[in-house]
């Protein structure tokens, strides 16, 4: 890990850029293999499986009796950590259900939205190295309170072509409608463009690896709409000399052992600090089972010493981290500055792991900066807010001539002429 201290504000951008990688090549196959899979659907879907995921698969459709078997498959303690935590993320997105209001805006018209699921859904859930689980529940659960007609799930299987049995429990519990075996590019192709097994839906959610992230954003240009562009996971820590040191170096770990190409990053006032947390996180890399993984992100990652918190709030919201934890005595003070993050974990006992899991807010945050204008997953992706008016005769007589005006200064006659024949009419 690098070591920065007291850096120049005009240094700031380049200290925080993320890991950069050359996605040229990636985009033409990303490409190709879409493209394919648009115009040959199942065929191309089962032959990119061998070549992808190195299996050959009879049917892209996860039965119900290996749905069933997911449950004897799970041990009790998990199946019952998953139904804990699904009861906190339904309570948690519960709440964030809109109530209509009927507004008066001037006498006599009326206006109120009306909230509706998006119809069909698309679930991506990574299943290689780290089965993603905890992401069925983070996505199914608010499209099933949102009320989405029709939730899809694609997650890649295993060479003996099964779908990790706990990522099968967890979208049983949750609602999934339909579960298919598909990974990667092919399964963004199969979600956008249906295919003869695979629904086309509306809307896709999910992480994944770049060619995922690739294929997402590819779709979305004119096929489907999808839930934010995202990149490698991220955290910064902000934490002085009040913090646990073991407790830093676990929540910089937690998000290193993701994947080589994610980032941390602690700031901090205090110097010493600073050499307390390398210290444990030397001690605790040494015993992850993923230590490679860790260790090839933190050279991508920094600790960074700044003067105040002044300086650390200003660089906070410069960087925009997808998860930011906050362990330091002050740390109500420093969060209500912060404007930019995707969530934020106060005080010395609430790690990111929390959030990753049970504690009941989505995981599925804004990455690479976007938390300066994207918000991470939550009840209002799952839905499209419709809004309706209702004027009445006094209500045309009350707005109409406000109207006629703005209509004839943009020169939109017709505009106009709709609201002057009711203005005229006699009827009453």
């Amino acid at each position: 890990m690098q070591i920065i201290i007291y850096p120049e504000r005009t240094n700031w951008t380049k200290i925080l850029a993320r890991p950069v990688f050359d996605t040229t090549s990636l985009n033409n196959t990303v490409s190709e293999v879409l493209n394919d899979i648009k115009e040959r659907g199942d065929t191309a879907v089962y032959e990119y499986e061998e070549k992808f995921d190195k299996v050959k698969l009879s049917s892209l459709a996860a039965s119900k009796a290996e749905i069933d078997e997911s449950e004897s498959l799970v041990s009790d303690e998990l199946k019952a950590a998953i139904r804990q935590a699904k009861e906190n993320i339904e309570t948690f997105h519960r709440s964030q259900i809109f109530e209509t209001k009927k507004i008066e805006t001037t006498k006599g018209v009326t206006c109120w939205q009306k909230v509706v699921g998006i119809e069909k859904v698309g679930l991506y859930i990574p299943g290689g190295t780290a089965p993603l689980f905890s992401t069925v529940l983070m996505l199914a659960v608010p499209a099933k309170i949102a009320g989405c007609k029709e939730i899809i799930l694609c997650s890649p299987p295993n060479k003996e072509g099964k779908i990790h049995p706990a990522i099968l429990f967890a979208a049983k519990e949750a609602g999934v409608d339909k579960i298919f075996k598909a990974g990667g590019i092919q399964a963004i192709g199969a979600m956008a463009y249906g295919t003869g097994s695979i629904p086309k839906v509306y809307k896709i959610f999910g992480p994944g690896n770049q060619y995922v992230m690739a294929a997402k954003q590819l779709v979305s240009l004119r096929d489907v709409a999808i839930d934010m562009p995202a990149g490698p996971s991220e955290v910064q820590v902000i934490a002085d000399e009040t913090a646990n040191p073991a407790f830093v170096a676990a929540d910089l770990l937690s998000q290193a052992e993701h994947g080589s190409d994610s980032q941390v990053i602690l700031t901090t006032t205090s110097e010493p600090f600073i050499s307390e947390v390398l210290h444990e996180i030397e001690r605790q890399l040494f015993e992850l089972p993923r230590r490679e993984v860790a260790e090839k992100a933190l050279q991508n990652s920094k600790l960074i010493l700044l003067k105040d918190n002044q300086e650390i709030i200003d660089m906070t919201n410069e960087y925009a981290p997808e998860h930011l934890i906050i362990e330091s005595a002050e740390y109500m003070d420093i969060a209500d500055e912060i404007v930019n993050a995707g969530s934020v974990f106060l005080g010395n006992y609430t790690p990111e792991s929390a959030g990753d899991y049970a504690s009941g807010t989505n995981h599925t945050l804004p990455t690479n900066g976007y938390a300066k204008a994207y918000s991470g997953v939550n009840l209002d992706s799952f839905v499209k807010k419709i809004t309706f008016q209702r004027i009445s005769k006094e209500g045309i007589q009350n707005l109409g001539r406000t109207i006629e005006i703005m209509a004839e200064n943009e020169e939109l006659f017709a505009h106009k002429n709709a609201v002057t024949l009711r203005l005229k009419d006699k009827k009453q």
